[in-house]
């Protein structure tokens, strides 16, 4: 699914095309917001994104094969929720 996927789904509900788009070009801000400031997000049923620091480590160039240092760096990570697909 990608976002006008997801435009089309939220147009059934809405009256127009355009508030659903507004709708959910909100939701993704907050949602970037919300991870650029360091929460979690919880979609209970689906999953969690957090932020997670990535530690800095040393790389290599592989035309030259010159060290090249990689700096430490946030990633988002997605955690999927058990009653997503439930184990029989």
């Amino acid at each position: 699914m990608n976002k006008s996927t997801l435009v089309q789904v939220v147009g059934r509900v809405v009256s127009t095309r355009r508030e659903a788009t507004a709708a959910v070009d909100a939701v993704m801000r907050a949602m970037q917001m919300a991870l650029r400031s360091g929460e979690k997000i919880v979609l209970a049923g689906i999953g969690s994104l957090h932020v997670k620091m990535r530690k800095a480590k040393v790389g290599r160039n592989p035309r030259t094969g010159q060290v090249v240092p990689i700096p430490p760096r946030r990633a988002v990570r997605f955690k999927i929720s058990k009653d997503l697909f439930p184990r029989n």
